[in-house]
């Protein structure tokens, strides 16, 4: 019952709710990130949802767009300012997600939207994952974030996706909270973020040379 249908009333009601309750708020990282990393303030890009559906995920910048001498932007490392890893340390970076969340496009807990072009790298049980809606936080960011491997963080999400109960998503929750505090996982050994997922080895494997 929770998972057709409780689910996504809870998601829609508390995504209202926090909008309204972090509408200031919002505001203010909105202001700061056109000053300090320039318009605009949001990023946008495809991200695939439930069922592997693609969708406009929306988020505060946290990197600036310099480019090399070619017109390809710089390495992560280089453009995340200190701005931004602040912003994405306390994951306010995040919060214009609430607006997915309301249109039914993510849900505030589930395996985080990843890149469309991971889609056809994924095996078939890291597939599973999108057989419930993305989300803001997940049992994966709470069990290490970009701290642990991609198979880890995988086998994670599939676990949730068997496992889905109010209980959890609550637990999820908390736990989130707790870890923003801690500013913990944020980014991978050695990388600002999470480096590219080129396919298991196991999917490697599958694939005929």
């Amino acid at each position: 019952m929770y998972r057709e249908w409780g689910k996504r009333v809870l998601d829609f009601v508390a995504a209202g709710l926090a909008i309204v309750f972090f509408f200031p708020l919002m505001l203010a990282v909105s202001a700061l990130s056109y000053i300090y990393l320039g318009p605009p303030a949001i990023f946008r890009q495809k991200r695939p949802g439930l069922h592997g559906k693609v969708f406009e995920l929306v988020k505060f910048r946290t990197m600036r767009n310099d480019k090399d001498e070619q017109g390809r932007l710089l390495p992560d490392e280089v453009r995340l300012t200190k701005y931004g890893r602040i912003l994405r340390s306390l994951s306010l970076d995040e919060l214009p997600q609430l607006l997915n969340v309301l249109k039914g496009e993510m849900s505030l807990v589930g395996p985080r939207p990843l890149l469309v072009q991971y889609l056809d790298r994924y095996t078939p049980e890291q597939a599973r994952r999108h057989e419930v809606r993305p989300g803001i936080t997940g049992w994966a960011q709470v069990n290490g974030r970009n701290s642990v491997s991609w198979e880890e963080r995988f086998a994670l999400d599939v676990w949730y996706v068997e496992n889905v109960s109010l209980m959890l998503d609550l637990r999820i929750i908390f736990m989130t909270l707790a870890k923003v505090f801690k500013r913990s996982g944020v980014s991978a050994e050695g990388h600002v973020t999470m480096p590219e997922f080129m396919g298991s080895e196991t999917k490697l494997l599958e694939e005929p040379r």
